[in-house]
């Protein structure tokens, strides 16, 4: 399932992944990757729902940065190498 995703979602990954640079990985990182993603994500649909509430048509932009944020973590969170999240960061 992990390989299908990873060859699915590979376009993202191999921005992250495709890099000469020496990293530094810390496990804790790929950790607060995910907690930052979905974060991001939780504050995109509480966005998108206060905006569709308030009948604001413009706080569906925000909600849609927020959301492509947090699903961009959450990939490279869960899915790419430890040098992708090591670059996500930008450790070297």
């Amino acid at each position: 399932m992990k390989n299908a995703l990873r060859k699915l979602f590979a376009p993202i990954l191999n921005i992250f992944e495709n890099s000469k640079d020496e990293y530094v990985y810390k496990a804790s990182h790929r950790t607060i990757l995910i907690a930052v993603g979905s974060l991001f994500l939780v504050l995109s649909g509480a966005g998108g729902w206060v905006a569709v509430q308030a009948g604001q048509a413009g706080g569906a932009f925000p909600a849609i940065i927020f959301g492509l944020i947090g699903l961009v973590c959450l990939i490279v969170g869960f899915l790419g190498n430890d040098k992708a999240v090591a670059n996500i960061w930008k450790n070297r």
